[in-house]
């Protein structure tokens, strides 16, 4: 073994001496009027087999710069820019290898070039208009690389351990197989990590629009991006997809599968799992993914699992959990596309939770100490339908309805005790849940779209939903204050429960141009109407006859509840090659109202208020851009804060609305800064924000010598909220073999809330910092090395003397490494630890959280055998450290403990091209 390294480790070194550093410059212009052509793509090739050694984008001047390393002594120049022909040219990289060529004219690329056949390489980097395009071939990964493989190797891509993307800093909320969402778009994963780099020709991405948006030309905030996986034509007919198993200690489990049919423009998928370790069940054995999702890897409270609204797991600590699903897409001849899909999503939950807050009071402040535990199990089943059309170039309509079906039962345990600072006990509580729901929701979207030759749109876009939930809940709660005038409330009851939210949005848009593609007028008009019914009647035991048969009237209610608006909009848009400025101005009329059917008690109120929204989208060149934004939205106070009803369902805590709230106005700031330089693959990018409220509705408390708390509401000024972001990466290329990434990110929140506390307002103060460092050390396919460093500083202090100020600190410390030596056996560590040096006594406050996976490839790298550790050292906790603004609280709750698993996968593929299937063996 250590000679196989020696060997190695020398055939290593010896690549890397012979790769040298070289730099070919010079500049891009038009044959035509000498202008200089900025945004086209420069790279060379090695001669001998086309191998990318480097690339470059032109500069606003038509300059460029190719930097790279290698050992050739010659290697082919390409020049490729989109309406342009192609350029060619050989250069040997002689003498001191700074080569400066002369500039280099492009010629128009004519429709026909008649009998003269242009010929040219793919550019590795493509810029479209508001399009970037990477060619799948020109960047190197390893065997039977994934999607994610392949992304994680595009310039300005980043893609973490759970499989989040961003590029450039701006998150990826949208994923596309041609043009057409994969299994809905919710979970990236499915597609990144399921597609293979061999079956992809090109990868896109784009500013994220709806599709109404983009057929009538609307500008999106560029704040989402969204990745199109083309794949190539040639390899579009046949099935693919992957299963995979696997049992370990502990009783821990999973198992999932996903089967995938493509015929040209048909797509059929399905796909199904399970597992008890807190994951979604669709990383089919690859091992980053195999210990995320939601806490198991992680230390948090949470287990469940969301992605864009679709859950995958529900309640929190121990899931197992269990999903289904299947997948149409296809198109209807040149003008309509169809697709639809339907999932299923179960779990079992478990969890305890344990809880030491400090409560802050003006004047004191006393401890609170609870202990709770939840057990629950959900079924949902969703159907989703999506259908396009464009009858002609001037129209679009689509309709995306949905339904979905949600059964669940959960029960709840509690109790808690309070201390003053004596620590003498002032009153304590139980409580012995159980609720039974069943809830039903049926919605969706309709657009219909018209454009005309010269630019105008009219749209009408409408959305709604229909939702039912009926339940059923057994409570059993007892409540105690002591002291002089101490009293004891126990209570037995039954609660019958329906709601029903009806709500409907729906704008007609009109746009206007005044100056072709550049100034346009927009008049819009929005309807909405919210309403919703809540009947909750309380039951309690009868002790004579056994039943829930006494009704309690002052604890059951019976609302109706309406919130209606109309509003007129008006805006212009100014667009340049450049710049791009918006400014959209309504005014909303909106009335509010409600009717308690058990009291005979209704009010109404009005609420008008001016909105606008103020934004601008400048690009100083192809990598640098700015984003901007002022905006104004009023938010009416929310019914349930608006009814006088008393709610004492809680003895410790008493709840009333007030009905002379006013609503909030927001008025927000934002800048946003992005650049990307794709020659020396650095990126800068930068935001920050800043808000304010004007008559925001805060809760207004007083608390008495019993801790009991009543609450209602009120408006208070002087409320805001800062926060901004700097992250920094650049890319280094030591050698032909190993490189070097570095990200540093710097985030900070400042924010200042007002606090209505004992007929007394004070504001608080709070201040978090939370700088980090991400290093990324690759050598080859052999090693990788991926360590990072996050601390959180938070710190609140409260303008009144009698409040002291606090704060805290957390640390986290991470390494994961990847080896892929000897060959088909990978090994991953991911070792994690967390330091919360200010949680009270009882909790843990340091953590280190090993896991370590071995695989091993067999039959041709279609399976993989799997022995994965989860939690080496035994050491896994979830505690943390919350505050808000009148209280601190430590909190440790249920997660994953140690478990070793041995697993296997299988993936088959027999994509061929049109017309015909590949030949492939494969088993389930």
């Amino acid at each position: 073994m250590f000679k196989k390294l020696l060997v190695l480790a020398i055939g290593l070194f010896s690549i890397s001496l012979s790769a040298q550093k070289f730099e070919i410059s010079g500049k891009l212009i038009d044959k035509e009027n000498k202008a200089p052509l900025e945004a086209a793509t420069v790279f060379a090739e090695s001669v001998t087999d086309s191998t990318l050694v480097t690339y470059t984008i032109t500069d606003k001047d038509g300059e460029y710069k190719l930097i790279g390393r290698t050992g050739l002594k010659e290697v082919n120049v390409y020049v490729s820019f989109v309406g342009y022909v192609p350029h060619e040219q050989r250069v040997k990289l002689t003498g001191d290898r700074m080569i400066t060529l002369d500039p280099i004219a492009l010629e128009f690329q004519v429709e026909s070039l008649g009998d003269v056949l242009v010929k040219a390489r793919r550019a590795p980097v493509t810029i479209k208009k508001d399009t970037l395009e990477f060619n799948a071939e020109s960047f190197k990964t390893q065997k039977d690389a994934t999607v994610e493989d392949l992304l994680k190797e595009l310039p300005g891509v980043e893609v973490d351990g759970e499989g989040n993307i961003t590029v450039n800093g701006k998150p990826v909320n949208k994923i596309l197989v041609n043009g057409k969402s994969f299994f809905g778009g919710d979970d990236p994963t499915i597609a990144t990590r399921n597609l293979t780099k061999e079956m992809i020709s090109k990868i896109q991405v784009s500013d994220t629009k709806s599709d109404s948006d983009a057929f009538t030309g609307e500008n999106s905030d560029g704040e989402n991006k969204t990745i199109n996986i083309t794949i190539d034509e040639d390899k579009n007919k046949g099935v693919f997809g992957r299963v995979s198993g696997g049992g370990g200690t502990d009783d821990r489990f999973e198992y999932a599968g996903l089967v995938n049919y493509f015929d040209n423009d048909l797509q059929l998928s399905a796909l199904g799992g399970g597992n008890n370790i807190n994951s979604p069940g669709f990383s089919f054995g690859e091992i980053e993914k195999m210990f995320g999702g939601g806490g198991s890897m992680m230390v948090s409270s949470t287990g469940a699992f969301s992605i864009n609204g679709r859950s995958f797991g529900f309640g929190s600590g121990i899931i197992n959990s269990r999903t289904g699903g299947l997948n149409f897409a296809d198109s209807w001849g040149e003008t309509s596309e169809i697709s639809a899909d339907y999932f299923y999503s179960g779990s079992n939950n478990y969890e305890e939770t344990q809880r030491e807050r400090e409560n802050i009071l003006p004047d004191n402040r006393y401890f609170t100490e609870s202990y709770s535990r939840t057990e629950g199990n959900t079924d949902r089943h969703q159907a989703n339908l999506k259908f396009t059309t464009k009858p002609d170039t001037t129209w679009f309509i689509d309709a995306m309805p949905s339904f979905s079906y949600t059964k669940a039962e959960n029960s709840y345990e509690s109790n808690s005790r309070s201390f003053n600072e004596n620590g003498d006990l002032i009153n304590e509580s139980e409580s012995d849940n159980q609720t039974f729901r069943d809830g039903k929701t049926f919605g969706g979207n309709f657009n219909v779209n018209k454009s005309w030759a010269n630019g105008a749109s009219l749209s009408l876009r409408v959305n709604g939903d229909l939702e039912n939930n009926d339940s059923e809940s057994y409570i059993l709660t007892s409540a105690e204050t002591f002291g002089n005038d101490g009293q004891s409330i126990d209570r037995n009851q039954f609660t019958d429960g329906e709601q029903e939210n009806n709500n409907i949005n729906s704008t007609l848009r009109y746009r206007l141009p005044i100056v072709k593609d550049k100034f346009y007028l927009n008049s819009e008009i929005g309807y909405g109407n919210d309403s919703r019914d809540d009947r909750q009647y309380v039951y309690d035991l009868n002790d004579a006859s056994g039943t829930f048969d006494n009704f309690n009237i002052e604890q059951s209610t019976d609302f109706e509840n309406i919130n209606e608006y109309y509003r007129p909009e008006f805006g212009v848009d100014w667009n340049t090659e450049k710049l791009n400025l918006g400014l959209d101005v309504g005014y909303v009329l909106r009335e509010l109202s409600s009717r308690d059917n058990l009291r005979n008690f209704d009010f109404s109120q009005d609420f008008d208020a001016i909105e606008f929204d103020l934004n601008m989208n400048y690009s100083l060149s192809q990598k640098t851009r700015i984003y901007a934004s002022v905006s104004r939205n009023n938010n009416a106070p929310q019914v349930r804060q608006l009814s006088p009803y008393v709610d004492v369902s809680d003895p410790l805590n008493i709840i009333q609305g007030n009905p002379d709230l006013k609503p909030s106005n927001d008025t927000q700031f934002y800048l946003n800064y992005n650049n990307y330089d794709f020659q020396s693959r650095s990126g800068f990018y930068a935001y920050v924000m800043y808000s304010y409220t004007d008559d925001q509705v805060v809760s207004k408390s007083t608390v008495d010598k019993n801790f009991v708390r009543t609450t209602t509401y009120d408006n208070v000024d002087g409320a805001y909220r800062g926060s901004g972001n700097i992250s920094y990466s650049k890319e280094v290329q030591i050698d032909s073999l190993s490189s070097f990434r570095i990200g540093l990110g710097f985030y900070g929140t400042l924010l200042r809330n007002v606090n209505f506390i004992n007929n007394e307002i004070y504001n608080s103060n709070t201040t978090a910092l939370n700088p980090t460092l991400n290093l990324t050390y690759t050598l080859g396919d052999f090693l990788e090395l991926r360590p990072g460093y996050t601390v959180r500083f938070n710190n609140t202090d409260f303008d009144i003397n009698t409040i002291e100020d606090y704060e805290f600190t957390r640390h986290e410390l991470r390494l994961r490494a990847t080896t892929n030596w000897p060959r088909n056996l990978e090994w991953q560590n991911d070792l994690r630890y967390f330091n919360n040096p200010n949680v009270g006594a009882a909790f843990q406050q340091s953590t280190v959280l090993w896991n370590s996976t071995l695989t091993y490839s067999i039959l041709d790298n279609k399976g993989n055998i799997s022995l994965k550790a989860f939690d080496i050292l035994d050491q896994n906790t979830n505690t943390q450290r919350q505050t808000s603004e009148n209280y601190v609280q430590d909190v440790q709750s249920t997660v994953l403990q140690q478990y070793f698993m041995l697993g296997f996968s299988y993936k088959f593929n027999t994509l061929g091209k049109k017309g015909e299937v590949r030949e492939s063996n494969f088993f389930f």
